[in-house]
């Protein structure tokens, strides 16, 4: 069939190549959000208020933390009709009058895209995409109001985004009063709708969980009163974070030829220095080594002849020399094979040095010269004689590196057929480590034809380990930076290099995570649960960006009983609100095997059910997301990984909290039912015998195996009995509460007047099977209330009644 093209003539085709050229027109940036809006969170009124809100708060902790202010945030939303206004204000250091228009009316406009370190925001997308939304969707410019800390007077705009230039377009300006001393105020007013408000109080109620040290006032058209969200106590500022370069592990290829082809350093090894992090003089060298055995290859370093065939060297060398005297000729033989024979192995790189320091000391002694021409004669020479036995050399790598079934005939074929790879392969005998898998399958695979031996996977991956084991690697000259920009392959040997060598994790001074302790605090701090369990993972790298997994787990208490754990996510103390089902956290919680830690998952995967909320944080310069709109991290292995590994940490406390609330409810149903059978005992024991009920309570504490607290109180002199009956040593916490001033109290006891009752404080260790006794006097009656903390209640028996 005719193409298109083909039916057409010649000035047809021109025509139709020029209409089309014409046709074609760069856009802007905002033009193209302004048609795609949903790829930033707005696609649909429901979800943009929710959207606004958080872009409008993630910019309000962003610039009070970066100024050192603990955040003071109001958020009001206010049905006006068909349209909903929402405000912001914070009490932040506020924006100069040059900077708010570009800010609020400039998609594409941060200060944070190239820093390499932690925050909320990076491309400067996320707050003047809202601004767009609401003129998009209401036609009215967005109202900002900012004070500059020490500014007499703030300043207030109205504007709106040209879309065709990605400008600010101002329709307002004025300088005006504000109550606040400092701080920036947003007003946008958009077509929305509340059916959302359930994920818009969950955003606030998380990001008050994941940023403790902020004050949150929120109102919205169903409340009478705004809620407040209270800072955590001893919630300090998120530590400050430092700008870093990216570090070697992460960074992949086409970033690395960007860099080789911006930097200023002429060398390497400077290069590695001075554009990665946790990259000094001698990891830079390692960096080096690593690269010259992936693109020179290691070299082949052999055994010496034995001392009966040192002289055979020795001959070798001096008849490689001509014209430097019989007795110079002769030393110069026997000093290059004695330094030979006294190492290990030699290659031949390290012969070229033994034989110029030979030449050199020889020389001066003897007076006169060993040249090049004679060097390179007595290398070559040496070389033979070195190289003449790689089959018995090799024969012991093969050996030692296969299993004891194999006969001396398969070994020595192997060995033999891998000696002649070295001989037929590249010159020194060097080889790349695939080379070297090349030579040992090849040989392997000859050895298996012709001699019917066979040496499987594991026995060719051995031999390869022992022989790289002794190669060595080369001292060849790095080439220059220049010579990388243009090469792929050799900027991917580097890469590898940079890969493989072991180099320190990255600073976390460019992050700031909550901390375990804070962690804990937030979920405290709007969840009331019975346990609460926080991990902190140390830094990890992805793509050269640090990054550091956090979480926590709440459980009991007033939690929701029924139905699915809650699960929180969050990335740079921001919550991610939708896209639940497309996010690293979630997969890597349904992952997991959560009856391993006693909750219940129905099917043995999936988020599991009971009263738990699960809340996972990651920290980094540059979180992964799926999409602009920032809603859920992409499935980064190394991410993933950091996530199960903070969990299953959280999640071991959980487990051993459980085992050990189900151990106590055991117990307390023992003690309840042996409760019920000791009075009855007693009384029947009374009957037999004719005489009183006997006391019971001590017998409780054995049978039991609890900790007894017993009171003695006879003429003003009180005892205070621990006896320890169970299998460990108990801390206790005592108070005895007295109406009346204690006196006279034993050691370690100390004694508070509260308001004319005395609080009597002791805290002894008390071992296994031992008793600590707390003494003191009183003057008179006196009432007493003991209370016994640091031991379980179904580990405890009192019998302090006086």
């Amino acid at each position: 069939m005719p193409s298109i093209q083909s039916t057409l003539g010649d000035e047809e085709e021109e025509g139709i190549a020029e209409e089309l050229a014409e046709s074609q027109r760069q856009i802007s940036i905002a033009e193209f959000f302004e048609k795609n809006k949903h790829m930033l969170g707005f696609d649909s009124g429901a979800r943009g208020l929710v959207t606004a809100v958080k872009e409008a708060v993630d910019n309000a902790l962003d610039a009070t933390e970066e100024a050192g202010i603990k955040p003071d945030i109001y958020i009001e939303i206010d049905d006006v009709g068909d349209y909903y206004t929402l405000v912001v204000e914070d009490n932040g250091p506020g924006i100069t009058k040059e900077q708010v228009p570009k800010v609020f009316g400039k998609l594409l406009y941060g200060s944070r895209f190239h820093a390499r370190e932690q925050s909320r925001g990076q491309q400067g997308i996320g707050i003047s995409a809202a601004v767009l939304y609401s003129q998009l969707t209401s036609g009215k410019p967005a109202k900002i109001t900012s004070r500059t800390k020490g500014s007499a007077d703030a300043e207030y705009f109205e504007l709106v985004i040209d879309t065709d230039d990605n400008e600010p377009e101002i329709r307002h300006s004025e300088t005006t009063s504000w109550d606040r001393t400092h701080g920036t105020r947003i007003e946008l007013e958009m077509e929305a709708n509340m059916r959302a408000r359930s994920q818009l109080l969950q955003y606030i109620k998380h990001t008050a969980v994941v940023n403790p040290h902020a004050r949150i006032t929120f109102k919205e058209p169903s409340m009478d009163e705004a809620e407040q969200f209270e800072r955590a106590e001893r919630a300090d500022l998120p530590a400050e974070t430092e700008e870093i370069r990216p570090h070697p592990h992460g960074v992949e290829l086409g970033t690395l030829l960007k860099m080789l082809a911006a930097t200023d350093s002429h060398s390497v090894s400077g290069f590695v220095q001075s554009e990665f992090t946790r990259v000094g003089k001698k990891t830079a060298d390692s960096i080096l080594d690593e690269f010259r055995d992936r693109h020179f290859g290691r070299e082949a370093a052999w055994k010496p002849p034995g001392n009966h065939e040192k002289s055979n060297l020795a001959r070798a060398v001096a008849g490689a020399v001509a014209n430097k005297g019989k007795d110079a000729t002769a030393a110069f033989g026997d000093e290059v094979a004695d330094k030979v024979c006294s190492r290990n192995r030699v290659a031949h790189s390290e012969l070229v040095d033994i034989v110029a320091e030979t030449a050199d000391e020889v020389g001066e002694d003897h007076d006169t010269t060993f040249g090049d021409t004679v060097q390179e004669n007595a290398v070559e020479a040496a070389w033979a004689e070195l190289t003449a036995e790689r089959t018995s050399d090799l024969y012991g790598l093969v050996d030692k590196a296969t299993s004891t079934r194999k006969d001396d005939e398969a070994i020595n074929g192997l060995a033999e057929r891998l000696a002649k790879r070295f001989e037929k392969g590249r010159e020194r005998d060097r080889a790349t480590h695939a080379e070297l898998v090349e030579y040992v399958d090849r040989a392997a695979d000859q050895t298996e034809e012709y001699d019917d031996a066979t040496f499987g996977d594991t026995a060719r991956e051995n031999v390869v380990m022992e022989v790289w084991a002794t190669l060595v690697t080369v001292p060849d000259e790095v080439p220059k930076v220049r010579a990388f920009v243009d090469d792929r392959d050799v900027a991917s040997d580097l890469l590898e290099a940079m890969k493989e060598t072991d180099i320190i994790a990255p600073p976390t001074n460019c992050l700031s995570p909550i901390t375990d302790e804070l962690v804990e605090a937030g979920l405290k701090k709007e969840y009331e649960a019975d346990f609460y369990a926080a991990s902190t993972r140390d830094a990890d790298v992805h793509g050269g960006d640090p990054f550091i997994v956090e979480a926590g787990i709440a459980y009991g208490g007033d939690l929701e009983a029924e139905g699915q754990a809650d699960v929180l996510r969050f990335a740079n103390r921001v919550p991610l609100v939708y896209q639940r089902g497309a996010c690293a956290t979630t997969d890597v919680v349904k992952s997991i095997g959560w009856r391993n830690y006693n909750l219940d998952q129905p099917g043995g995967s999936g988020i599991p059910n009971g009263p738990a909320v699960i809340m996972v944080h990651v920290a980094s310069t540059n979180v992964p997301f799926t999409s602009e709109s920032k809603d859920a991290v992409a499935n980064v292995p190394e991410i993933e990984d950091e996530i199960e590994l903070a969990i299953r940490e959280a999640a071991r406390e959980l487990k051993s909290y459980l085992n050990k609330r189900k151990s106590m409810q055991k117990r307390k149903k023992k003690q309840n039912v042996i409760a019920s059978i000791l009075p009855k005992m007693a009384e029947k024991l009374a009957d037999v015998t004719g005489e009183g009920e006997p006391e019971y309570g001590d017998a409780m504490a054995r049978i039991m195996n609890n900790v007894l607290v017993e009171r003695e109180v006879e003429d003003g002199e009180v005892r205070l009995v621990v006896e320890n009956h169970t299998s460990t040593n108990e801390s206790v916490e005592l108070t005895d509460i007295v109406s009346r001033e204690p006196t006279n109290l034993s050691d370690g006891a100390t004694a508070v007047d509260m308001d004319g009752e005395w609080f009597v404080k002791w805290s002894p260790t008390v071992d296994s099977g031992d008793e600590a006794v707390l003494e003191y006097e009183v003057d008179g009656e006196a009432s007493f209330d003991v209370s016994v903390e640091g031991i379980e209640d179904a580990k405890l028996t009192t019998n302090t009644e006086s």
